[in-house]
């Protein structure tokens, strides 16, 4: 019989740096779990939280990956090493689990529903004016790296005020560091003035 058709069981991967891999085959027995590798890093501390056709869930946490390479026509695959854990251990174990998220209003509701609406305030002549300063730059005489790394500023001038609360002193020292260039310096003050203060 096929090593395969032996994954009769449908798993998650809750890896502890948040991430999820879903609809995962394998066969979970008492203390073991065998799954084809397919390119899934497992590690110690992960949760395999099993998913029965009855409706409940068995969590997992990883004590041994048991990572095994391929050999002889056996795909590559695991043989974990597991405790299963009781349910408030499970829920504790899933609670612990550490989201990273970044971004615009960036959250993440776990066991609640938020109907909150955030909304960020975008100044649109500073989105204006960051496009005339690129543009600026860009029919400068300035060379290739200068070009380029006068974007990197610009960029970050941009992301201060697209995060809806650009700090003046982190703003003014970026445009500060602008090469002065033809109109240059009439957009920064400009710039400058959203945030209350001059370049």
């Amino acid at each position: 019989m096929p090593f395969a058709d032996l994954m009769n069981d449908t798993i998650d991967l809750l890896k502890c740096d948040g991430t999820k891999k879903t609809g995962l085959k394998a066969s979970v027995q008492r203390s073991k779990v065998f799954m084809d590798a397919n390119d899934i890093l497992v590690e110690p501390q992960d949760l395999i939280i099993r998913r029965m056709s009855n409706g409940a869930e068995e969590t997992y946490r990883v004590i041994d990956p048991g990572f095994h390479e391929a050999f002889h026509g056996i795909k590559a695959h695991y043989q974990m090493e597991v405790h299963k854990l009781g349910l408030p251990e499970a829920r504790s174990a899933v609670q612990s689990i550490t989201y990273n998220i970044t971004g615009n209003n960036a959250r993440i509701n776990q066991n609640s529903i938020d109907n909150s609406t955030n909304t960020i305030q975008i100044d649109a002549r500073a989105i204006q004016y960051v496009e005339a300063l690129r543009k600026e730059i860009d029919q400068s005489s300035l060379s290739s790296p200068e070009k380029a790394e006068a974007h990197e500023i610009i960029d970050e001038v941009d992301s201060a005020f697209r995060s809806g609360n650009p700090k003046k002193s982190v703003v003014t020292v970026l445009l500060r560091a602008l090469p002065h260039v033809s109109n240059i310096a009439s957009i920064t003050s400009a710039i400058a003035s959203l945030i209350g203060g001059g370049a």
